[in-house]
């Protein structure tokens, strides 16, 4: 059994369901990614225009010269449905933020894919991990290395699982056969997910408008929501779904992952408001320290919680809310001055 079988199978035991392997140079897709950049569609999210950045994605050599292979892992971190436990206001929370936090768990499972490398491989192996923390393009290098399809919506989708999946990526400085690129887009005519997006940012050239995502709102945005959009947030307090839940190929194929990392804790994947609104910045901290979460960051999570708050006419909230137009921060202050003409 050669190297690569060998890395395969340590990969699936070590829990990860795909595993591809690419060769390290120019990026897939590297020219689109930039006129998106180029276009202004990223909204605030300056960091990913820096020309440092720009230039390391386009090539992973320019991110670390000593790559040359690229390991591309994915896990399912789809747990099945979990309706509401009463009718208490709450708010959604998509799915990759229902367990422990997938940077952890994915990279700590990297470290010991490389540790195998180390062993296996006849020599010392070097490596360096991402898992959405660097300026490599993942899902362009996840279908470079075969394991899906990128869709419509801009996920990568794989044919037997769908695209409830945590991508990794594992630059190595060894030459290892690549895979051969994903071949086919199975997308179709299917506009499933352009038409399900409630602020219509899923362009017809597959690329996404930024600044009209629910999940950039909720999660990356830092000031205050534009006041047309709040609306079309409905529930969704921390990121959203709806382009993958509408989508065919998750609907037939998407199966609950065994993975007890990503296993719903308890109250997560719908929150009820009233623990939002009454948490204090600590007690956020303590609440999600292991949880991808924490990127929203306290303020956020407020904020995001008194709009869906207004959305759900939750007039019982009216006592939380009102503490929150006295707040000291003008925009949570405005934020629940707008929930409340809402009730």
């Amino acid at each position: 059994m050669d190297l690569k079988t060998r890395l395969k199978a340590c990969a699936r035991n070590l829990g990860f369901d795909l595993v591809g392997v690419a060769r390290a140079g120019p990026a897939p897709s590297v020219d689109r990614y930039e006129e998106w950049i180029r276009a202004g569609r990223a909204a605030t999210m300056a960091y990913l225009a820096r020309p440092d950045a720009i230039e390391k994605r386009r090539d992973v050599r320019n991110l670390w010269p000593e790559a040359r292979s690229i390991i591309v892992v994915a896990m399912n971190y789809y747990t099945g449905e979990h309706p509401p436990p009463d009718d208490q206001p709450r708010g959604r929370v998509a799915r990759y933020a229902w367990g422990e936090d997938y940077h952890e768990v994915i990279a700590e499972r990297l470290r010991a894919l490389l540790e195998f490398l180390n062993q296996e491989a006849g020599r010392p192996v070097r490596g360096k991990i991402y898992v959405d923390t660097g300026p490599v393009l993942e899902r362009a290098w996840a279908m470079q290395a075969g394991l899906g399809w990128i869709g419509k919506n801009s996920m990568l989708i794989h044919p037997r699982l769908g695209s409830y999946l945590f991508l990794g990526v594992l630059l190595v400085d060894l030459d290892l056969e690549p895979d051969s690129p994903f071949p086919f887009d199975h997308c179709g005519t299917c506009t499933r997910c352009i038409d399900a997006c409630p602020t219509g940012c899923i362009r017809p050239d597959r690329t996404l408008e930024a600044e009209r995502c629910l999940s950039y709102l909720t999660i990356e945005r830092r000031e205050g929501i534009p006041e047309d959009l709040r609306p079309a947030i409905g529930d969704w307090l921390f990121g959203c779904d709806i382009c993958q839940e509408v989508c065919p190929w998750n609907q037939r194929f998407a199966r609950p992952t065994p993975e007890s990392a990503f296993q719903p804790w308890e109250g997560i994947a719908r929150m009820r408001l009233t623990e939002v609104l009454q948490m204090n910045e600590a007690a956020f901290r303590a609440r999600f320290r292991r949880s991808a979460i924490r990127r929203a960051k306290w303020r956020g999570l407020v904020r995001n919680a008194l709009v869906v708050a207004g959305n759900l006419r939750a007039k019982a909230l009216r006592p939380w809310i009102q503490a929150w137009r006295e707040h000291e921060d003008p925009m949570l202050r405005e934020h629940a001055e707008w929930a409340m003409r809402q009730l």
